[in-house]
């Protein structure tokens, strides 16, 4: 990719994810990817990511608990905006379930015998209803791509099977959050991923140590 590229969604070059752990590098990766690519890029990166890294099922879980712990900082943040209607609804009640997620996969990775994740610090660019309702919507459909992504690498049916759980609601909030911006809720019927190897050209110079 040339230096000419147009980064399609400009609301996510100030978000800032601090804390390297493996969890947060794979989500700063995915967020790059949808920031220069599209959120179409997302799945592929993940995929191919955890796929290089012989990932465990524990570091999966890991990865998707970082990526909760990111939504549900977001919303709480959100809630500090002074928000109204709709908007102060979602984000309250997205943030409860986000946290619910977190507690989730929390206990998933400790019933694998594994460490969960830390929380890394997050900023994000965001100052009133506006700036919110923009970075919701990318940050849920990245979400609900990095989750897809993610899928095809885990190999215990039933940790599969939660993540499914998971996903479905994150695509709710997506549609959601995409209907208040005024914007369609299901703009396509399957994700269209770019090539994997021009993804991880772009992403490279945007993932700092």
């Amino acid at each position: 990719m040339d230096s000419t590229l147009v980064i399609p969604n400009p609301e996510l070059e100030g978000l800032e994810i601090h804390g390297m752990t493996r969890g947060s590098f794979l989500l700063r990766g995915a967020v790059a990817a949808g920031a220069v690519c599209g959120l179409g890029a997302v799945g592929p990166f993940v995929s191919q990511a955890l796929a290089a890294e012989g990932t465990t099922d524990a570091d999966i879980l890991n990865f998707a608990l970082t990526l909760e712990y990111l939504e549900a900082a977001f919303y709480k943040k959100a809630l500090t905006l002074g928000l109204s209607g709709d908007a102060k609804t979602y984000a309250k009640t997205f943030g409860q379930e986000e946290n619910s997620h977190v507690d989730a996969l929390t206990q998933a990775v400790k019933s694998l015998g594994a460490k969960p994740a830390a929380m890394p610090q997050f900023v994000f660019p965001m100052t009133d209803q506006k700036s919110f309702l923009k970075l919701a919507q990318t940050l849920e459909d990245t979400g609900v791509s990095a989750y897809n992504g993610a899928g095809p690498s885990i190999k215990d049916k039933k940790i599969l099977a939660a993540a499914g759980s998971i996903v479905q609601i994150e695509a709710r909030h997506a549609a959601a959050i995409r209907i208040l911006n005024g914007d369609d809720p299901a703009p396509n019927a399957f994700d269209r991923p770019l090539d994997t190897a021009q993804v991880m050209a772009a992403v490279k110079p945007l993932i700092k140590a």
